[in-house]
């Protein structure tokens, strides 16, 4: 199709180009909060870290489309204007009280990080809060509700409601159990605060988010969990009696047995999407795997599997959408080594292993080269290509 608008244009000219994108302004469009299967994280939790401008050109390199961001940074925002990628902003854990209690303080946060930056910048979706319920801070758990319902109810006043996703990241703590995958089940604890909230998001088209990491349950039993299992490697795998299924890596498993305790809490229809999973490049001497050789083989064959478009085992028909943890390493966050060293890139944008993309040095070279090259055929074809099309041709390899 895109060829054939292509040909049409220069047969008829720039009036017949300018026609189509008067009548494409008519066609409502349909809103992708998710391209592809490969997202990433953007943490900024560093003192050293590229600016937002440079993380741009660095996940443009990569042709990573897909990014998520843990609160609502206007600089970031900014940096993400007309880029074309599907942003997802955070609301952070430490303003759901008020936004539970105050609806109006929901409507002027959406209109302010949202709205004002609408639609230049490409956010899809609000995350309301991450990895609450499960958490230790029990007093968020009655307020996540609340708050996501006031933050839906603001993007619904201001007509953003089928434009911006709604949802939370939960962590493997909101199970009892998820061995083997058909086993699993929401906690006791969490199930009086988990049912309502998938009642809401099922009724607003919400998927459940989950954080899925491998390596923290490998380092967990390194004893008895297969490393091979965890890294997408050669392995004998499971084998799940009740699903009557075979599983050859551990993040299949993973989101299995999250949708079976969905299953179990009556939501057969909710899916399941990785809002988190990656491997630690370094770790301290009781973080078991945490080594670059490992993680350079969890996130290589990651890219692997995600590449395939297919589903798990139990729901080959739900094709597998992840975002990896994360951009960079973060040198400021608190907490075990692993914390800071689960980069894809160091902090000067160099790779902190080869997975298959280009550090941003190499990649803002890459770019230019392609900017030069462009513009040298535009000066040699200029008397054959009005300037309107020579924009229109920019604007949509830069976009």
């Amino acid at each position: 199709m895109a060829n054939h608008i292509s040909s049409s244009c220069f047969l008829h000219g720039p009036f017949h180009l300018l026609f189509l994108l008067s009548f494409a302004q008519m066609v409502p469009l349909t809103v992708q909060t998710f391209t592809g299967t490969y997202g990433i994280n953007y943490g900024r939790i560093a003192d050293n870290i590229p600016s937002p401008d440079q993380v741009v050109t660095l996940l443009r390199a990569a042709k990573i489309r897909n990014v998520r961001i843990y609160d609502a940074d206007h600089s970031v925002l900014k940096a993400f204007s007309g880029t074309g990628f599907n942003l997802v902003i955070g609301l952070p854990n430490g303003q759901l009280q008020d936004m539970s209690s105050n609806a109006d303080h929901a409507l002027n946060w959406v209109k302010d990080n949202v709205q004002s930056f609408l639609p230049g910048t490409p956010i899809r979706g609000i995350a309301v809060g991450n990895e609450v319920l499960g958490g230790e801070d029990y007093s968020l758990w009655g307020e996540l509700l609340g708050a996501a319902k006031n933050i839906y109810n603001a993007t619904k006043k201001l007509n953003l409601h089928e434009q911006i996703e709604i949802s939370t990241a939960n962590s493997f703590a909101v199970f009892s159990n998820s061995y083997p995958p058909s086993s699993c089940k929401f906690k006791d604890s969490v199930t009086q605060y988990m049912k309502p909230l998938l009642e809401f998001f099922s009724q607003i088209g919400s998927p459940f988010c989950l954080n899925a990491y491998p390596s923290l349950a490998y380092a967990s039993d390194p004893e008895h969990i297969d490393l091979n299992y965890a890294l997408f490697q050669p392995t004998k795998g499971i084998y799940d009696p009740k699903f009557r299924l075979h599983y050859d890596n551990m993040l299949d498993a993973q989101i299995d047995a999250a949708y079976s305790a969905l299953e179990n809490a009556g939501f057969n229809k909710m899916e399941v999407i990785v809002t988190e999973t990656g491997w630690a490049s370094n770790g301290d001497q009781n973080e078991a795997g945490a080594n670059i050789t490992n993680a350079r083989t969890y996130n290589y064959n990651l890219r692997k599997r995600l590449a395939k478009r297919k589903g798990t085992p139990h729901r080959p028909k739900n094709i597998v959408k992840a975002y990896i943890f994360a951009v960079f390493n973060e040198d400021s966050k608190p907490g075990a080594s692993s914390e800071r060293n689960y980069g894809l890139f160091k902090a000067d944008g160099s790779i902190s292993y080869d997975i298959g993309f280009h550090g941003l040095n190499a990649a803002r070279s890459s770019r230019l080269s392609l900017k030069s090259d462009l513009f040298l055929f535009l000066g040699k074809q200029k008397d054959h290509v009005p300037r309107f099309l020579e924009y229109m041709h920019i604007q949509a390899i830069f976009l």
